[in-house]
C-alpha cells in the first residue's frame, strides 16, 4: 500500500525538473562536452563557401535546366 507516497515523491521531482531547470552552468557544460571556443562566427561563412556551389546546382535543377 505504500505506492501512493513513492508516486507523489517522483511527481514532485518530476515538476521541480520540469518547471524549475534554469540553474544549468552552460560554461560548465561546455568544457564537459569539449566544445571548442575558437570557431567563433567564421564558422558560418566558411560552410557556406563550401557548400555555395551544391545551392547554385540545386537551384538550377528547381529552376528546370541543368547546370552542367
Amino acid at each position: 500500500m505504500g505506492r501512493g507516497r513513492a508516486k507523489a515523491k517522483q511527481v514532485k521531482v518530476a515538476r521541480q525538473l520540469k518547471y524549475n531547470s534554469g540553474g544549468t552552468d552552460l560554461d560548465r557544460l561546455k568544457s564537459e562536452l569539449g566544445v571548442n571556443d575558437s570557431q567563433g562566427d567564421d564558422s558560418y561563412d566558411e560552410l557556406a563557401e563550401k557548400y555555395a556551389d551544391y545551392a547554385d546546382d540545386y537551384d538550377e535543377r528547381r529552376d528546370g535546366t541543368t547546370g552542367r
